[in-house]
């Protein structure tokens, strides 16, 4: 983590410290959360939903040896030392954008509409047999996060490993700013956020900004399937040193697989005649897999420790996460959020299933989805088929939408919209057999996990 004096913190924010006495004062890693706040921190208040400069003497108890402080903001306390500046976000980014430049690590930033965490759990995985690796954790993948996931790295760090999430036109270019990426990679292009983009077109256009400003001899590593991104890359003035490399299930790409073989609790894959799994289920993630090895391999990883990276993969919480009921059904875990895309590939692994007697599947509303809301929830109802799901239960006013129209095809009773997640569960309760399994996906602001906890206990 940064470790620096208050002074030079300081001259990176362009900052000025209020109590002279306190310039020397050793700081060790930042917090912008009080109540996470460790020993030797800087608390940086950020103004956002809350004002976090009501919470800097609480920092302080928990053990803040100094704060940022908005010029602007009245009160400043007295008796702690402070360095004044004109934004406290722009100075978390001014913060990690100067650290950065004195990390000797790779940087590998990662995009796209779905499979950023799982592709980030992936390389960090396979890259960990042969660097020493620092990652994202959690959901610190934005204009928040990511300052804090650079100033989390240690200067001996070899290779971080970037989540980098937007949701609006403009954001990728300042995470661009601050990463310097050396590896970009490009996952996808769905639907996530298109309320705010207007038009996937618009999504690729702003997740291409990953590359502005790849130094020489860097690599971009894309869906070679994913036209919008083919369409994209050629309108870049890249350096002619930078070099891109393509992934994905056409035979047209630099890495693609001739054989999938996906299990009840992994997947396993081919590629130019190596055989390689990991533990999760979902033949989609294999493209995640794909864009893995290709940026292992141009790193100089060998293909046993890829094998090995694999193998030993722990994915981060809520992604087609499988843990037992106290009685003994399987829960699937997907809620961490929802998209028309990553529903769909959630509801096509689910379906593919075969070794269960009875098969649920619970679905929450899609957020931010403009216009077309509707029409995409009614397409997800579309592909539930009642040959390889048994029940559909629905919780919230866009998903109803879902459940219309599964109702035409399955028998009647076998479908139900809820208002309530607490009906959810005890309708799964009162069907629930032995050898069952449960899906559970939908938008973060559902919370499903609720729903998940309260499965797991029956």
């Amino acid at each position: 983590m940064i470790q620096k004096n208050l002074n030079d913190i300081a001259k990176m924010v362009s900052g000025e410290v209020l109590l002279p006495d306190s310039q020397t004062i050793l700081i060790k890693g930042v917090s912008i959360d009080s109540r996470t706040t460790k020993q030797g921190n800087l608390f940086i208040p950020i103004i956002r939903n809350d004002d976090g400069h009501k919470y800097a003497l609480n920092a302080v108890d928990n053990g803040a040896v100094a704060s940022l402080w908005q010029k602007n903001h009245p009160n400043p306390p007295l008796n702690i030392p402070l360095i004044i500046v004109e934004d406290t976000f722009v100075a978390l980014q001014a913060l990690a954008k100067a650290y950065r430049t004195e990390l000797h690590a790779i940087i590998i930033g990662i995009t796209g509409s779905n499979g950023k965490t799982t592709t980030k759990d992936m390389i960090s995985s396979i890259l960990s047999t042969t660097f020493k690796v620092h990652k994202t954790q959690g959901n610190l993948n934005g204009q928040y996060g990511l300052p804090i996931t650079l100033l989390e790295t240690n200067k001996d760090t070899e290779v971080v490993v970037l989540e980098m999430g937007i949701s609006y036109l403009g954001e990728m270019e300042r995470l661009a700013s601050i990463a310097q990426p050396n590896v970009a990679v490009l996952t996808m292009i769905g639907e996530s956020h298109i309320s705010n983009f207007g038009l996937r077109e618009n999504i690729a256009q702003a997740k291409l900004q990953i590359t502005n400003g790849l130094p020489e001899n860097s690599v971009i590593v894309i869906n070679g399937d994913e036209e919008l991104l083919e369409e994209g890359i050629k309108k870049l003035n890249l350096h002619e040193s930078v070099k891109i490399i393509r992934f994905g299930l056409s035979n047209q790409n630099d890495y693609f697989t001739t054989s999938i073989s996906a299990l009840s609790d992994s997947t396993t894959f081919v590629l130019n005649g190596h055989s390689y799994s990991f533990p999760l289920i979902g033949a989609h993630n294999v493209n995640n897999a794909l864009a893995s090895i290709a940026v292992a391999e141009h790193l100089g990883v060998t293909k046993e420790n890829i094998t090995k990276g694999l193998k030993k993969l722990e994915i981060t919480g809520m992604r087609m996460e499988k843990s037992k009921s106290k009685s003994g059904f399987i829960v699937i875990n997907d809620a961490w959020n929802a998209s028309p895309t990553s529903m769909k590939s959630a509801i096509e692994t689910f379906q593919e299933l075969s070794e269960y007697n009875q098969k649920i599947i619970v679905l929450g509303d899609m957020f931010e989805l403009g216009e077309n809301e509707i029409l995409f929830h009614q397409e997800i109802g579309r592909l539930l088929d009642p040959r390889y799901v048994n029940y559909v239960f629905t919780v919230g006013k866009l998903a109803e939408y879902i459940a219309l129209e599964a109702m035409g095809v399955f028998p009647q009773g076998h479908v139900i919209a809820f208002h309530q997640k607490e009906e959810i569960v005890k309708a799964v309760e009162s069907i629930i057999q032995t050898n069952s399994v449960v899906l559970v996906k939908g938008s973060r602001g559902m919370k499903l996990e609720e729903v998940v906890e309260q499965l797991k206990e029956i």
